[in-house]
């Protein structure tokens, strides 16, 4: 096997490190789109699967740090309270992964990038659209499983998750753990999927590793900045990053 870089200009490296270590921070202030950011900009002069391979080692190794930044006994209690969540995305992400080649991924990016615009800007507008008590469990089951099917063939699952914290009112800490502890989950079977796919053969993990050190440095500077947002902020912040998370996802297709 094959374990050098794979074959790419230096402007193209360096885009590579400076786009991670953006998403980095932005996922240390808020806690998500890292691989929504990275995957979006690396499409631009990555191939298809050196994009999905470049992002899955930084978001493993950034949602074990924020997964754990409480405690592993606390990271272990959310992960039991969200089982079901939790067990939907995993199996689902493993399904969809097989596919990767197959899936027709506009149609996809359409039915997942229009429905989360929409609930984030009517949220940012002061609609409530908080999900009845009774239809919670049953929630965590749906968007789950609509989160690893997306993730299994995009490496993005994190949208569908963010819907439904927002939708129940989840303060900033215990949002900021859930996503840390339901998206290491996924990246490990994400990684463990594509090794089996081809997606990550020897220069594509070579170039995913390099990519770690610039997504930590820029996790760690945005984590500075959350925990100075209050939750008032820290929630519009959420919303305005799933509306420009799902006007991209739809530009993403239109391009297609």
């Amino acid at each position: 096997m094959d374990w050098t870089l794979p074959e790419l200009s230096p402007l193209a490296l360096t885009a590579a490190l400076a786009v991670t270590g953006f998403a980095g921070f932005v996922k240390g202030a808020v806690g998500f789109a890292m691989p929504m950011i990275m995957i979006s900009a690396f499409s631009g002069f990555l191939t298809p699967h050196q994009a999905l391979a470049g992002l899955i080692l930084p978001t493993l190794v950034t949602n074990l740090t924020q997964a754990l930044r409480d405690g592993l006994p606390v990271a272990v209690a959310t992960a039991r309270h969200f089982h079901r969540f939790v067990i939907a995305t995993l199996v689902l992400l493993l399904v969809s992964a097989q596919f990767v080649e197959l899936i027709p991924q506009t149609l996809f990016l359409v039915l997942l990038g229009l429905p989360i615009t929409v609930f984030a800007a009517l949220q940012l507008a002061g609609r409530k659209l908080a999900l009845r008590l009774e239809h919670r469990h049953r929630a965590e089951w749906v968007l789950g499983a609509i989160g690893g099917l997306y993730g299994g063939v995009s490496g993005v699952w994190g949208p569908p998750l963010l819907v439904y914290l927002l939708s129940v009112g989840t303060d900033k800490a215990e949002t900021v753990r859930v996503q840390g502890v339901i998206f290491l989950l996924g990246a490990i079977t994400l990684l463990g999927a594509h090794l089996g796919t081809g997606v990550l053969d020897g220069p594509n993990l070579i170039f995913s590793a390099l990519l770690v050190l610039p997504a930590l440095a820029g996790q760690t500077l945005g984590q500075a900045l959350q925990d100075r947002l209050d939750q008032v902020r820290f929630r519009r912040w959420t919303q305005v990053l799933l509306v420009l998370t799902g006007l991209n996802l739809v530009r993403q297709a239109l391009l297609a």
